[in-house]
């Protein structure tokens, strides 16, 4: 098994964050250091993070919250801010699957399941993401267009996208936005293209699990239904 697939089901991160703790040098096996992403684990290996010794978790535990604005979707922060984790009650060690940026609010999963996050978050699976979006001001036919079809973001070009208008008010404009892609602050920036300010952006929906009955900063376990639809993902 690959170390960064070993880590995931350890729940020390997702995949690719455990590339990016692999990287830095924190993981040794057997008490050497490794920073080589191919890297396999054998049986009877030790392998450490940090120091201590990680191990596969026996039981999964999957948790949806309703991040609130100014807290961090990390494990830890070094600038003390508040975070995901600091939000619930459970002591199982879990991780984001994926991320919203500090400002922004929504739906969130929280698991100790490295193949569903991998399967939600990597993009060649294409899992859509829906957003509630609102501006400042108007939006126009031709704008709403140029979303869809595709705008250029750091430099490349983002996917087609689904955006439609909700609601029209005399000074902002809501719209749906679903998008499959997971790139950093990937709707502000598609609206920043085009010259439009965000004043608030809401995640309400992550493949079929769709956020209903949180209030900012609530959190719940997942239902058999949803945690049935996560297995099938695998």
């Amino acid at each position: 098994m690959r170390l960064q697939k070993y880590m995931a089901d350890c729940a020390v991160a997702s995949r690719r964050a455990s590339e990016q703790l692999i990287l830095q040098g924190r993981v040794a096996i057997n008490g050497v250091t490794v920073t080589e992403l191919g890297t396999k684990v054998n049986e009877g290996d030790k392998v450490t993070f940090d120091g201590n010794v990680i191990k596969p978790v026996k039981k999964r535990v999957y948790i949806m919250l309703n991040k609130p604005d100014k807290v961090m979707s990390t494990v830890s922060d070094p600038e003390g801010r508040t975070t995901v984790l600091d939000l619930i009650e459970e002591k199982t060690r879990l991780y984001p699957v994926g991320r919203l940026d500090y400002h922004t609010e929504g739906l969130i999963l929280l698991v100790n399941d490295g193949d569903v996050a991998y399967h939600l978050t990597h993009p060649k699976f294409e899992i859509e993401k829906e957003y509630l979006v609102t501006i400042q001001g108007e939006i126009s036919r031709e704008e709403v267009l140029k979303l869809q079809s595709g705008v250029i973001i750091d430099g490349q070009k983002t996917a087609p996208s689904k955006v439609r208008v909700t609601e029209v008010t005399d000074h902002t404009t809501s719209l749906s936005v679903i998008i499959h892609e997971g790139r950093n602050r990937q709707v502000r920036k598609m609206f920043e293209a085009i010259n439009k300010k965000v004043i608030h952006l809401t995640r309400f929906r992550h493949g079929e699990l769709v956020l209903t009955g949180l209030k900012p900063g609530q959190w719940r376990y997942l239902n058999d239904e949803e945690i049935t639809y996560l297995e099938n993902l695998k």
